[in-house]
């Protein structure tokens, strides 16, 4: 059984059998840990993830693109939420909670994400269902895949009698 601890404030230690149980929701993280310096004289253990919108969205670039990392938000509905909001136009890791906070309900707001995904999912099948050309075309896209290989006839060595 191997065990995972970091050493920090933060400390699980915590048999692990599966994957899936690294993964359950009992062990989720915070979305910002900070510890104290370590002893080793490196400095700080940063982690920090900002969770909008039910995905993770990268620290280290600016909001504007940050945002468009979230599946439905893109490069015009990112810049109309900064104007909305007010904000700079700053590096994601430099938000405060407060800023934080009010970027999620915005972002909230809109359909992203499992909504949409499911919305069009349901837009196709209905052009399916109606048998439209649009519809019969995603059909015929979703009819390929993996191909087939048909076994070829074995040839007789002294030919077709």
């Amino acid at each position: 059984m191997a065990t995972l601890s970091l050493t920090s404030s933060l400390s699980i230690a915590t048999p692990f059998r599966r994957r899936s149980d690294l993964l359950s929701p009992s062990l989720a993280l915070p979305s910002r840990i900070s510890s104290p310096p370590s002893q080793c004289g490196r400095g700080r253990l940063t982690i920090t993830c900002v969770r909008v919108g039910g995905v993770e969205i990268p620290n280290d670039k600016r909001l504007e693109y940050s945002l468009q990392h979230i599946y439905g938000i893109g490069r015009t509905r990112s810049k109309l939420i900064i104007n909305a909001l007010q904000f700079p136009n700053k590096v994601t890791r430099d938000l405060t909670e407060e800023e934080l906070t009010v970027l999620r309900k915005e972002v909230a707001r809109y359909m992203i994400e499992g909504d949409l995904r499911r919305y069009t999912a349901r837009r196709i099948d209905n052009l399916k269902k109606m048998r439209c050309f649009r519809g019969r075309m995603h059909a015929r896209r979703a009819r390929r895949g993996k191909r087939v290989t048909m076994k070829k006839k074995k040839k007789t060595p002294g030919g077709p009698i």
